[in-house]
């Protein structure tokens, strides 16, 4: 079968060896499946492709336990990149034109989405002009709640896929795959958040899957959309101020 092959002009020179990286660390753990990588090169990615097929209540299931597993390979730090990782940062975003994320190596969650996820992307937010002053001292009261460990809790940095919406799980007869990861160590909570933002076919499916697998508390639900705050600033980057309305919003509830 005919590789499929993702290129872009303009594309940062790192960018395919970072996602073959991320890919390959996801691989590794033996839980989730993800798309199989070719070949890398400056200029483009090959990849197996996939036959795709309708998402089911059982592969929905399925992939959320799967997910788990994944996580729990984990990750020696919040941040900390996979180890083939070629550069100093990971992207997030369009292939044409992705934003940089930040690697490092945090010892606790809160400090690490402060940092490292949430200050970086509302500066980003705030000189598109996509959030105004007030929204932006609120976020930032916020993040600096999280700085000092307020929400902090016992979880271990987790492997994540780390840009988990519906259009980066293929559904194939296989199963769920994963596609397109800016893979790093974070809270398991991260990936369940961005399936939750955006929404994904038999969401409850994978979320209860999970949720039963890992004997989660009752309250962790509640706890998603502290999670999204960093996919909505870097969609507010993206592609303007109604999400940074979404990431005022979440602030005001938890702040």
């Amino acid at each position: 079968m005919t590789p499929f092959t993702k290129s872009a002009a303009g594309a940062p020179p790192t960018l395919f060896a970072t996602e073959a990286a991320g890919l390959a660390w996801l691989a590794e753990a033996g839980g989730a499946e993800v798309v199989e990588v070719l070949d890398a090169a400056p200029d483009r990615l090959s990849l197996a492709r996939l036959d795709i097929s309708a998402a089911t209540a059982a592969s929905a299931e399925a992939f959320g336990r799967a997910l788990l597993v994944t996580h729990r390979a984990g990750a020696p730090a919040f941040g900390a990149p996979p180890p083939q990782a070629p550069g100093p940062h990971g992207f997030i975003g369009p292939t044409a034109a992705p934003l940089p994320m930040r690697y490092g190596n945090w010892l606790a969650w809160g400090a690490f989405f402060a940092e490292a996820r949430i200050t970086p992307y509302l500066r980003l937010a705030q000189d598109a002009g996509a959030i105004d002053h007030p929204g932006s001292e609120m976020i930032e009261r916020l993040a600096a709640r999280l700085a000092a460990g307020e929400f902090d809790d016992d979880e271990a940095p987790c492997r994540l896929h780390g840009d988990l919406w519906s259009g980066n799980l293929l559904w194939c007869r296989q199963g769920c795959v994963m596609i397109d990861p800016a893979a790093h160590g974070g809270h398991f909570l991260d990936d369940l958040a961005m399936l939750a933002l955006f929404g994904a076919p038999m969401l409850e499916r994978i979320h209860g899957a999970y949720a039963e697998a890992a004997e989660l508390d009752s309250g962790w639900r509640q706890r998603l959309a502290l999670h999204q705050l960093y996919p909505l600033l870097v969609h507010a980057v993206l592609f303007g101020g109604g999400y940074a309305a979404r990431a005022v919003k979440i602030a005001k509830r938890f702040g």
